[in-house]
């Protein structure tokens, strides 16, 4: 089957009349990885007309949605593929009561729908960082009073950002991710899970990332109220001002699935032909979340 490609929801609305051509879409890109089946793993099957899969020996069906993070999609595969598209392909996205209405699904639906894409979005981590790097933390929340600088006891959110630059000094990558505190054992995550040990980092003169750089090529400058680091800090602007006007409000549990959100379109910009293709492959590689998983998380 064909990649769809671009963003023109008048193309994707045609392209996707039904939930069979959704599912069909699922069981093309499910169809390049080998067959297993869950029951008695035998590797041979037949498609059915629904595209689901019959082992040959037990008899088992899985369905186009199994084993994905459309599994079990109550409200209509054509209406999650929408979500989808809508998240991937918009600027901003939209915030859940908007796209209840949208779709006429409860709020609390969309939502935890939402919170799927979110996770299909996560970095595999596989492509770390490299070449010259911006490191920075910052706080989302209001003011707290009586606390400032990087109080440890405030109540605002702590995250910490890195952004990969192009020789011309513009964002080529970003990753965000909520931090506990702004100590070094807190810090060093974005390093191990998104920096490479062979890219040139720069932070600001905050004591936290000395120890870590015993292990990771790092310069220490001056801030000078950000104007040492513009293209970093209108990345940190950028998604503090979408979470404040798009949601206006998030919870620590799930900050960092709108972090994986944002960063995954600003990521993606280059390739945005292919962003929503990108996302449902993502989607049918993930593990099934059951709705107790969001809710607890």
């Amino acid at each position: 089957m064909d990649v769809f490609k671009g963003q023109n929801l008048l193309e994707f609305s045609d392209r996707f009349k039904t939930d069979d051509d959704c599912k069909e879409y699922l069981a093309s890109i499910k169809a390049k990885s080998a067959y297993k089946c869950t029951r008695c793993n035998h590797t041979a099957c037949q498609i059915r007309k629904d595209f689901g899969r019959q082992c040959n020996i037990c008899g088992h069906i899985e369905s186009a949605t199994a084993d994905t993070l459309f599994h079990k999609v109550k409200f209509g595969v054509r209406k999650a593929f929408f979500i989808c598209f809508e998240m991937a392909t918009t600027t901003k996205s939209l915030s859940a009561s908007y796209m209840s209405v949208r779709y006429g699904v409860t709020e609390k639906t969309a939502r935890l729908f939402m919170h799927k894409v979110r996770e299909a979005m996560t970095s595999s981590g596989n492509d770390p960082m490299d070449g010259e790097v911006h490191v920075d933390e910052f706080v989302l929340g209001g003011r707290d009073e009586g606390k400032t600088g990087r109080s440890y006891d405030g109540k605002k959110k702590k995250a910490v950002t890195a952004v990969q630059l192009t020789q011309d000094g513009k964002v080529k990558r970003m990753y965000a991710m909520k931090i506990d505190d702004f100590s070094a054992r807190s810090l060093q995550y974005i390093f191990v899970n998104h920096i490479s040990r062979e890219a040139q980092v720069t932070t600001d003169k905050w004591r936290g990332y000395r120890p870590i750089a015993k292990a990771y090529d790092i310069t220490q400058i001056e801030s000078n109220k950000g104007l040492n680091f513009k293209a970093l800090h209108t990345m940190i602007h950028q998604v503090k001002s979408w979470i404040r006007t798009t949601y206006s409000w998030v919870s620590d549990d799930n900050l960092n699935r709108y972090f994986n959100e944002f960063c995954f379109r600003i990521n993606r910009s280059q390739s945005k032909e292919t962003i929503f293709n990108n996302l449902i492959t993502n989607m049918v590689q993930g593990e099934k979340i059951y709705q107790s998983q969001l809710i607890s998380n």
